[in-house]
């Protein structure tokens, strides 16, 4: 329903674009309603009790928030995944310190990869809903397969070795969940019925309205603007991996960040 050009417009343009549809939608619902509302359809327009425009605005509200509680809900998730995975990736940087060097060197070094294809290939795709689970994080396998064949010489390597595996686990799960999550969004349906409340609303607005032209503008514009605030919202956070307001890699590349400095 929504062009995937406006999702990655800055949020400025992503409001110009949306505010100037609404209300466009609102001056072609006047023109239509006035030029109607004459002698028997005039009358029969100013028949149209008032009482239905609070139930048509409730209504509206309501999929305004049905629609955002989805939207919000799986924003606040890719944040999680996100997190979980860096955190994840972080003890597995710290818990390397007690492995072999060699073995160290090449876990860290793994872990850094990971990140690189992270940031440069799947966060991309999942800003273009292109990521898919088929694509295997080849990193993260290999970092898990060497710390499962590291002979541990003591109970400390031991514990690590047991504490890598799980932060390695906990990272592909976390890696899951954000490609999962990258593909949500609002459906059509969820669109078209907000769309057509909204425009049921504005024609409704405009009949009862249709003997005062100047209350008729001023009511229209005013309910434009609230249908444009919520569209607005709706979309800048409908793709939590997509546009300005997204959820981005700068956590994962602490990660790496530290090993550079050599920070614990």
């Amino acid at each position: 329903m929504m062009s995937n050009w406006l999702f990655n417009l800055p949020v400025a343009w992503m409001a110009v674009v949306v505010f100037v549809g609404a209300y466009l939608l609102a001056a072609l619902v006047y023109l239509v309603v006035t030029k109607l509302a004459v002698d028997e359809r005039a009358r029969a327009f100013k028949a149209l009790s008032p009482g239905m425009l609070p139930p048509l605005g409730i209504i509206f509200g309501l999929l305004v928030g049905f629609i955002a509680a989805q939207v919000w809900s799986d924003f606040e998730r890719a944040k999680v995944a996100v997190a979980t995975e860096a955190s994840a990736l972080r003890s597995v940087d710290l818990l390397a310190a007690s492995l072999p060097a060699e073995q160290q060197a090449r876990l860290r070094s793994l872990v850094a990869q990971h990140v690189d294809d992270a940031v440069s290939h799947e966060w991309p795709a999942m800003a273009q809903q292109r990521a898919t689970l088929s694509e295997l994080p080849a990193a993260l396998i290999e970092a898990l397969q060497n710390t499962l064949a590291v002979v541990p010489a003591d109970d400390g390597q031991r514990t690590a070795q047991r504490e890598i595996i799980s932060a390695l686990e906990t990272a592909l799960e976390a890696r899951r969940q954000r490609i999962v999550i990258s593909q949500s969004t609002v459906s059509s349906v969820k669109w078209a019925g907000l769309l057509l409340q909204a425009l049921c609303a504005l024609i409704a607005i405009a009949m009862v309205h249709s003997d005062n032209r100047i209350t008729c503008r001023i009511a229209l514009m005013l309910f434009a603007t609230g249908i444009a605030l919520s569209v607005l919202l709706i979309a800048a956070y409908s793709r939590p991996f997509t546009g300005e307001i997204s959820v981005g890699p700068e956590l994962l590349k602490q990660v790496v960040a530290h090993q550079a400095l050599g920070t614990p």
